[in-house]
C-alpha cells in the first residue's frame, strides 16, 4: 500500500518535470547541436531522477574526457538507466535504442533529437545496418552506450549477452568501459508500474583499451565484459 501510495504521488511529479525538462531542451535545440547541450542533459537528468524519488550515486572512476571514444556496456536493469549515465558522465553520449520507442509520442522524438540509433532486433540486416551507423560514429569520436543484454532484465538477475556491441568494439577498436547498474530494478521493475524510491548506483570500471583486447575472439571478449559487469556490482554490494 505504501509503495502505491507514494507512486500515485510521485509518477505525476516525474513527469511535469520530464516534460517541462523536454520542452526546454527541444526550444533549445532548433538553435544548438547536441553536443554542446549536453551539460544541459546531464542536469536535466539528475533533476528528473529526484522527481522520481531516486538519488544517484557515482561509484569508480569516471573516464577521461579526453580519452574519447568510449563505448559503455552495462547491465540493462530499468527505465532509468540512460538517466543514471546521462546525469553521471561529463561528455555527450548517446545509444542505440529498441526501434518500437522511437515512435512514442514526447519520447520517441526527444530521441531522435538527441542522436540515438534505432535498431530492429528481430531483423537482422537491419540491425545490422544500424551497428555500422554506431560504428562510423564512434569513428567519429562519438561516445555510446550499450547494453549487451539488448533488454531490460525481469528478474532483476543478467541476461545472455548478445554478440552485436562486441562486433562494434572489435571492428572499431574503441575503449571500452564496464559499467554496474544497481538499485534501478528496485526503483521501477519492468513488470511493475510502481516506483520504489531510494538510490541508484553507477559503478565504472577501469577503461579497456583496443591495443588490450585486440587479439581475443567475440566470445572472449564477451566473457570478460561480463565477468567485469558481475565484479563491479560484486564490489559494489560489498561497500554497502
Amino acid at each position: 500500500m505504501f509503495r502505491t501510495i507514494i507512486s500515485i504521488i510521485l509518477w505525476p511529479v516525474a513527469l511535469l518535470v520530464f516534460l517541462l525538462f523536454v520542452a526546454i531542451f527541444l526550444l533549445l535545440r532548433l538553435f544548438i547541436k547536441p553536443i554542446p547541450l549536453f551539460p544541459y542533459v546531464r542536469f536535466a537528468c539528475r533533476m528528473m531522477m529526484l522527481a522520481a524519488g531516486q538519488w544517484l550515486r557515482i561509484e569508480g572512476n569516471l573516464p577521461d574526457k579526453k580519452g574519447q571514444p568510449y563505448l559503455y556496456l552495462f547491465n540493462h536493469e530499468s527505465m532509468f538507466d540512460p538517466f543514471m549515465f546521462a546525469g553521471s558522465v561529463k561528455h555527450y553520449i548517446t545509444g542505440v535504442g529498441a526501434n518500437y520507442q522511437f515512435s512514442y509520442p514526447v519520447w520517441g522524438f526527444l530521441i531522435k533529437r538527441y542522436g540515438a540509433i534505432p535498431i530492429k532486433r528481430k531483423k537482422l540486416d537491419e540491425a545490422i545496418h544500424s551497428l555500422d551507423i554506431a560504428e562510423e560514429s564512434i569513428r567519429n569520436g562519438i561516445s555510446f552506450i550499450i547494453s549487451p543484454e539488448g533488454t531490460r532484465t525481469v528478474s532483476g538477475q543478467m541476461g545472455p549477452f548478445k554478440k552485436g556491441p562486441f562486433h562494434v568494439a572489435l571492428k572499431t577498436g574503441v575503449t571500452i568501459v564496464p559499467v554496474a547498474l544497481m538499485g534501478a530494478y528496485e526503483a521501477k521493475k519492468k513488470t511493475d508500474w510502481k516506483l520504489n524510491p531510494g538510490i541508484l548506483t553507477i559503478r565504472f570500471g577501469d577503461p579497456i583499451s583496443g591495443e588490450q583486447y585486440k587479439n581475443m575472439d567475440l566470445d572472449s571478449l564477451r566473457n570478460v565484459i561480463r565477468s567485469k559487469i558481475t565484479d563491479l556490482i560484486n564490489q559494489s554490494k560489498l561497500r554497502k
